[in-house]
């Protein structure tokens, strides 16, 4: 089973929109089973709040479905519950990794977009407002993410 977990600021945009973008992906393709995908935030601010009304929107739009859900932190534990920890930017690459007393050997500790061709941060669609923006990268992200995992055979 491939264990991931996004990781944003708050858990209200960008990673619940990945998790939930990346379970679409694997749902349309039968592999469901092999799948644990979460999501998490650095900050605790929105702990216990559902996703952004405006992710939400955006999903509708594109025809993701998602499910009423309740933000959370990363913990330290969760290192270890996971094969993937994923992050959307630099900042959050640095939280995570304070939260979790940095990676291990075993490097698990990734952006989103460093699975692409042009590795880039994602930028925050709270504050730029821009979720049609954030939904291209994420999906970008995701489907190179599966590439990854299937030209690797992990799946």
């Amino acid at each position: 089973m491939v264990k991931v977990v996004f990781v944003c600021l708050g858990n209200i945009c960008r990673s619940p929109m990945a998790e939930f973008i990346l379970k679409n992906i694997v749902k349309s393709r039968g592999l469901e089973e092999n799948f644990l995908i979460e999501s998490r935030g650095t900050s605790d601010e929105e702990n216990g709040n559902d996703m952004d009304p405006r992710a939400k929107a955006y999903l509708d739009e594109k025809k993701v479905p998602y499910e009423k859900r309740a933000a959370s932190r990363l913990q330290k534990e969760d290192y270890d519950k996971y094969d993937f920890l994923i992050t959307m930017d630099d900042k959050n690459m640095y939280y995570m990794s304070q939260i979790l007393e940095k990676d291990r050997d075993d490097k698990k500790l990734f952006k989103l977009l460093d699975f692409s061709n042009y590795p880039r941060n994602i930028k925050d669609p709270y504050y730029t407002k821009n979720f049609e923006e954030a939904y291209n990268d994420i999906l970008e992200g995701c489907l190179c993410f599966m590439k990854y995992l299937k030209d690797n055979n992990i799946i």
